[in-house]
């Protein structure tokens, strides 16, 4: 067993026969297509960092699962409050070197929310969903492997249950039990980093009725399963990729992006081997709590790392202006920093504050994981409005690359070319390259309003659940009956 480099994760994905399809075609060679290409980057990238040594206290755990190995920290199961805080830096970390979503995040999630769940499942019950999970994970880890964690059903009618659905394949279902396994049939919806994973680890996406049971589903199977395809979600600006003989300016971003895709399952056979809740419909609640719990504390990370990109893309885009001494410029970036650092504050807080479950793995305080990602869904919002407005209308009518680099001539007095002219106008501080301040502007409009944006802005609203997701959560946990005996007390009610 070996970690693998980031290059050899590529090769690994050129050994699948995943099935892709884009703008109404099948994408042949989808690891090396520039629309697709750079979200793999980013999953790359947690990959090469784990190589190198500065990193490897953050990108890499002890496996309890297998004697004496080094893991990489995203197949990982929590065995610590330092674990969980690890993880929360490690992913602000990855923002920061990709200034995007980098896709592994769901599949860690998943895996310590499955492992504490089949152990209770297996207690009540008596199956050996646990054992199998356990055997499932020692490959991932001994293979290091990339997982999708597949949680969210079309849904179809949101008024009615999954049993009720007109089209009974709206969520996620058996359709076929076998004595070697189940038959499924479905689709998970806005799967982040889907194409770009080995495996894909299944969960339902609702509590669940007794008359839902057969959408009560939890497994593994490979992104390359016969009759599993997927189909690629636009982003905005994500056709940009496509022009030839670009240097990749108007990109932004230009060497790491976020990727979403429909699976859908079209009578899919799992063995029983990968089966990890097979019906048992009141443990569904259960597993969704825990693996949202945990997925909106990893937004108290990621979040923060791309943040700080985007701060940072502020004050440069100030300082090419030259109104980096503006007190109002400096303000608004102190108030972006100010948001950002509560977002990771509230990660770190409900790690700090986790605490060991009966499987032996730890969870997160669910109070605070679901307060960090309420604040996700408002303060990148802020922070983009911040950049948009320090950075200025031109980064949304700023003309093309090709403009700037065009030698057609203007037939004017002046027989300038249309390059020159660019050049000439959208030049901000004479030290400053227009080059490197249209680079900048591109950034931001990448993060804020791009292909980013599915990584950072809009992500952050709808990202592991809706905002009213987590207010039902917070209601939960809020145990108001205690606040309020504080209060009687203090104020002498008997």
């Amino acid at each position: 067993m070996s970690l693998m480099s980031g290059q050899e994760y590529i090769e690994s994905l050129r050994k699948l026969k995943t099935k892709v399809y884009m703008f109404g075609e099948r994408v042949e060679n989808w690891v090396d297509h520039p629309i697709i290409r750079p979200s793999i980057n980013s999953v790359k990238m947690t990959y090469d960092l784990a190589q190198l040594p500065e990193y490897q206290d953050l990108m890499l755990a002890d496996s309890n699962l297998l004697e004496k190995t080094k893991v990489n920290r995203f197949t990982h199961l929590h065995q610590s409050t330092d674990d969980l805080i690890k993880k929360v830096k490690m992913q602000r970390l990855l923002g920061q070197k990709t200034g995007t979503c980098f896709q592994r995040c769901v599949g860690m999630d998943a895996f310590n929310a499955v492992y504490a769940t089949t152990y209770e499942v297996d207690e009540k019950y008596g199956t050996t969903y646990h054992q199998n999970f356990i055997n499932y994970l020692k490959y991932v880890q001994e293979h290091d492997l990339t997982v999708d964690g597949a949680m969210t059903d079309p849904k179809g009618d949101r008024s009615l249950g999954p049993s009720q659905q007109k089209d009974a394949d709206m969520y996620l279902r058996i359709v076929e039990k076998r004595s070697d396994g189940i038959v499924v049939r479905g689709a998970k919806a806005h799967q982040t980093g889907s194409i770009n994973s080995h495996s894909h680890l299944i969960m339902p996406t609702v509590a669940l009725k007794e008359e839902d049971k057969d959408y009560a589903i939890s497994f593994a199977c490979p992104s390359d399963a016969e009759g599993l395809f997927m189909i690629y979600g636009r982003q905005s600006c994500d056709w940009r990729k496509m022009l030839d003989g670009s240097n990749n300016i108007d990109v932004g971003n230009k060497e790491y992006g976020g990727q979403e895709a429909l699976v859908v399952f079209d009578d899919v056979f799992i063995p029983n081997n990968m089966i990890f809740l097979c019906q048992e419909y009141e443990f569904a609640s259960a597993l969704v709590e825990r693996f949202s719990g945990y997925h909106r504390q990893s937004y108290g990370g990621c979040k923060a790392g791309v943040g700080d990109v985007l701060i940072g893309a502020s004050a440069l885009i100030s300082e090419y202006n030259g109104v980096n001494k503006a007190s109002h410029i400096k303000d608004k970036i102190i108030e972006m920093v100010h948001l950002n650092e509560t977002l990771y504050c509230c990660g770190i807080a409900c790690s700090s504050q986790g605490h060991v479950n009966k499987a032996g793995n730890y969870e997160i305080d669910y109070l605070l994981a679901n307060v960090c990602k309420q604040n996700v869904t408002r303060f990148p919002y802020e922070i983009t409005r911040l950049a948009e407005d320090i950075a200025g209308g031109l980064v949304v009518t700023m003309p093309a690359e090709k403009d700037f680099m065009s030698s057609t001539i203007i037939d004017t007095k002046s027989q300038m070319s249309i390059g020159e002219w660019c050049h000439k106008f959208f030049q901000g501080c004479h030290n400053v390259s227009t080059e490197d301040r249209q680079r900048i502007l591109r950034l931001i409009e990448n993060m804020c309003l791009g292909t980013a944006a599915v990584g950072y802005r809009t992500e952050s609203l709808h990202g592991a659940g809706s905002p009213q997701a987590q207010r039902v959560i917070i209601s939960r946990q809020s145990d108001l009956e205690t606040k309020k005996k504080y209060a009687k007390e203090l104020a002498g009610i008997k």
